[in-house]
């Protein structure tokens, strides 16, 4: 007979009240999901609660997967800025685009997965599995996004959270035109400075009309190592402001990577004396035994210098589909944590890097002194 007293049976036992219909979403997540992917989600829900959004920590997003399509800007990823839970975003830039849909007044419709797509082709019907829109949307926005990008004041290299900062006022200004309230994820961000990056840019309809406008000899680019310098920027100072940081994967993929990156561009490239994430929380439905990135394990992203080792304990992996325990997971912080003061981080983005320069400044230093000594001759 097992020993009682065994540090395995320590855990709160499997006893739940039965459901009532009444319940509201953390009393469901706390009292009913006790195993299984239920149970990952329930520890997902409270380490976001009470330890990334408790402590003043900032916090990372990213976004993999095609979430604003079904409607999660609106539905979940707004609430989540206007509290003051999401600091900076890194964003697939499909994500982005087909969010500006909605700021302009287009429709996305709910639709059947089983359909001919020769006769949707044929009808001018889009389809995102479950999801259509008219093709002329497309039209439409690639319209509105090359009209605006090719204005004046985006004219030059930059990175591509003011690229997408500009754009958002833009939107925002369409919606008021229009009559529409927090429609777009971009219009909100813009408004609370929140910086969203796309690692990929020319890997969305925003960065093909952007292309076009390249071959049209107009003068925007994105600048991909201001992106990189950034968001390392803004980790490095959450660490060293005496906060934490922590990171809210949903999905995988480049953003996943680029979110997470910012450590060892810190460490490994600059040389800067620094540990790692302190949180790590991710959403996924990708298998670890593939090798690929979405499914990589917060303890491989220890070997890499991700995650702070002394921290692992805090990391949590629900393997879900991202469209059910992401709205779970931020209807349960919302009910149980008071809004946040936002960071306001776009507005800070020199002030940051003069943090980055100067710690990047004072480790070369101290390395070039390092192999100075090193190449001096001994005394006898």
């Amino acid at each position: 007979m097992a020993n009682a007293g065994t540090r395995y049976l320590r855990g709160p036992r499997i006893d739940p009240r039965p459901l009532t219909g009444s319940e509201t979403i953390p009393e469901l997540i706390d009292g009913v999901f006790l195993a299984y992917n239920a149970g990952r989600l329930r520890e997902a829900s409270r380490l976001f609660a009470e330890r990334m959004l408790a402590d003043g920590g900032t916090v990372g997003l990213s976004l993999t997967g095609a979430l604003t399509p079904a409607g999660l800007g609106m539905s979940t990823v707004i609430p989540l800025i206007e509290a003051g839970f999401i600091d900076w975003i890194v964003s697939t830039g499909a994500n982005l685009y087909h969010d500006a849909h909605f700021a302009l007044g287009f429709a996305m419709h709910t639709g059947r997965p089983n359909v001919d797509d020769v006769v949707l082709r044929e009808e001018g019907v889009v389809r995102i599995y479950d999801i259509f829109f008219d093709y002329r949307v497309l039209l439409r926005t690639d319209a509105f996004i090359r009209q605006v990008s090719a204005r004046p004041e985006f004219q030059r290299a930059m990175s591509t959270a003011e690229y997408h900062y500009l754009l958002g006022g833009y939107l925002r200004e369409r919606e008021r035109v229009l009559g529409l309230s927090r429609k777009s994820l971009l219009t909100v961000a813009h408004e609370f400075e929140v910086p969203i990056y796309t690692s990929s840019p020319g890997d969305s309809s925003i960065g093909m009309n952007v292309a076009e406008l390249a071959l049209a000899g107009f003068q925007l680019r994105y600048d991909v190592s201001a992106d990189v310098n950034e968001t390392s920027a803004i980790v490095l100072d959450a660490k060293r402001s005496g906060g934490t940081s922590g990171v809210l994967i949903i999905g995988g993929g480049s953003p996943k990577n680029f979110v997470l990156q910012t450590e060892p561009q810190i460490q490994e490239v600059l040389g800067i004396d620094e540990k790692g994430h302190d949180y790590y929380l991710q959403i996924t439905d990708a298998r670890p035994d593939t090798g690929g990135l979405s499914g990589a394990t917060p303890a491989e992203a220890v070997s890499w210098g991700k995650v702070d080792p002394e921290r692992l304990p805090d990391a949590v992996v629900a393997y879900m589909d991202s469209t059910v325990g992401f709205p779970l997971l931020a209807a349960y912080a919302l009910a149980k944590v008071a809004p946040r003061a936002p960071k306001r981080l776009y507005a800070r983005r020199d002030a940051l890097m003069t943090l980055l320069r100067t710690a990047y400044e004072e480790a070369k230093s101290s390395r070039d002194e390092r192999a100075l000594a090193a190449h001096l001759p001994g005394e006898d």
